[in-house]
């Protein structure tokens, strides 16, 4: 089991990247959140197996359709099994 804490720069919010972000997590079966932050980037917290976590990781470099990444920072995390769901953060 993995998890990542990620943080997302480029044209990233006002483009349903967070709800895109949520479907794609959901289907993964991954656990976690994402939120936009003040400065204009956005923040993921991902948590499932490793492979989910890797196929998430991979779609977030390039995002939904209008979405331009321009930057992904990744730190791993201890995991975290309380991380069920994954939820839009405001």
């Amino acid at each position: 089991m993995k998890q990542l804490h990620l943080l997302v720069s480029g044209r990233v919010q006002g483009v349903g990247f967070r709800w895109s972000t949520q479907r794609q997590a959901r289907q993964l079966g991954l656990g976690g959140y994402v939120r936009n932050l003040p400065g204009g980037d956005v923040e993921i917290v991902a948590a499932g197996d490793d492979a989910q976590v890797d196929a998430f990781v991979r779609w977030v470099r390039v995002g939904p359709p209008g979405a331009r990444v321009a930057q992904l920072k990744l730190q791993p995390r201890p995991f975290d099994a309380r991380l069920t769901g994954f939820d839009v953060r405001f």
